[in-house]
């Protein structure tokens, strides 16, 4: 591909960068649940102070959020600033590099949030916009790109999803009835948040003991959103989910993968695969399945964004495991009395105490504590 001639960035003004990669920012986290196997950016191309072109990184990952903003910018991009929220792509995949397609747009400065820890990345984009005369400057609002991109981020340096814990509690610290009966803590519109939650994530995890109690559909049942509903995953050591519950009855129209133990029956699993259902072997201990071995099954699978709303007994073995690495609480004003707790076995603070709260959201009567780990 051949470099077109080297332009002088374009005047925009220093202090305009922020305004313009928060709205990069912005578009990204619209693809967030809905772009994997790649991350979600967003891109925008300004030219003498204008908005030009702007992307997002769309359903099933391509075209890529640099490729969307060139696409609509045309010619307008010669001499122009990209925003980007992650490092350019540098590797030919299905897609040609998008670094390569900066370059031919004739783009004069790039400004780029977050170096790509994707070894096939990992400052070459970077590298390779330069060679060609581009002026790059990176870093620009990284802790924000970095809680964007978390999934991305985790996936290539630990193997891993990135994990986020969801927890609805009464305002007497209870998570359900005895008995594992289920009860609504929560009301409506934070019902309606859970559903736009599980759309910003690849994949939600339960535990058997919930599928058996409460028949969930775990989708995003949300005007226009039911497509965005992630995959489906059940922790099931001893294959016993009945076929006729949602979660197997409906696996062809959302899918749903079941992780069970070496151990579990080959007849069970058969079935299962007939109705629709990606089972994945792990290894078990007292059939409780080994988490980590799940996890890294489930990176495999490209999955970067997990989101866990199993029971207290699954909640309380990702904390045991260390595996939370953010947590939203429901508050509910409303009390319960007589009930179970949160997490299974240990007390709230075992969660808390471990990450640091965020922001907070008023969702109707109900209040939602954000936490994140601080490393």
């Amino acid at each position: 591909m051949n470099a077109p001639e080297t332009v002088a960035a374009e005047a925009v003004p220093h202090h305009d960068d922020e305004r313009f990669m928060r709205l990069a920012l912005a578009l990204g986290r619209r693809g967030l649940g809905n772009t994997w196997p790649n991350p979600a950016v967003g891109a925008v191309i300004v030219k003498d102070g204008v908005v030009v072109g702007r992307g997002w990184t769309q359903a099933g990952g391509r075209p890529h959020a640099e490729t969307e903003a060139l696409r609509r910018a045309k010619r307008a991009a010669h001499g122009a600033t990209l925003y980007v929220t992650l490092e350019p792509c540098s590797h030919q995949g299905k897609t040609p590099p998008c670094a390569d397609a900066v370059i031919k747009a004739g783009i004069a400065r790039v400004v780029s949030a977050l170096e790509d820890p994707n070894p096939e990345v990992a400052g070459q984009g970077y590298a390779r916009l330069r060679e060609k005369g581009i002026a790059v400057e990176t870093g620009l609002l990284a802790e924000e790109a970095a809680r964007a991109h978390a999934g991305h981020l985790t996936r290539i340096r630990a193997n891993r999803p990135h994990v986020t814990l969801k927890l609805a509690i009464s305002a007497d610290g209870k998570a359900g009835l005895p008995g594992r009966k289920p009860v609504a803590i929560t009301g409506e519109e934070a019902r309606d948040r859970v559903f736009q939650m599980r759309a910003q994530n690849d994949a939600i995890l339960i535990g058997i003991g919930t599928v058996l109690s409460d028949n969930p559909q775990l989708t995003c049942r949300l005007p226009g959103m039911y497509e965005r509903s992630p995959v489906r995953v059940l922790l099931d050591a001893r294959l016993r989910v009945p076929l006729s519950l949602s979660l197997v009855s409906t696996a062809r129209d959302t899918p749903t993968w079941v992780f069970a133990s070496r151990k579990a029956s080959p007849m069970a699993e058969e079935v299962l695969v007939h109705k629709g259902c990606k089972v994945f072997r792990v290894d078990d201990t007292a059939d409780r399945l080994d988490l980590e071995e799940v996890l890294t099954v489930l990176s495999g699978e490209s999955i970067s964004r997990l989101m866990v709303e199993g029971g207290p007994t699954v909640a309380a073995a990702f904390v045991a495991a260390d595996l939370v690495d953010e947590a939203a609480l429901i508050h509910s004003p409303r009390t319960i009395g007589e009930g179970i707790a949160p997490l299974e076995g240990m007390a709230l603070d075992a969660l808390t105490g471990r990450l640091q709260a965020g922001e907070s959201e008023t969702v109707g009567a109900d209040t939602v504590q954000w936490y994140a780990r601080t490393s």
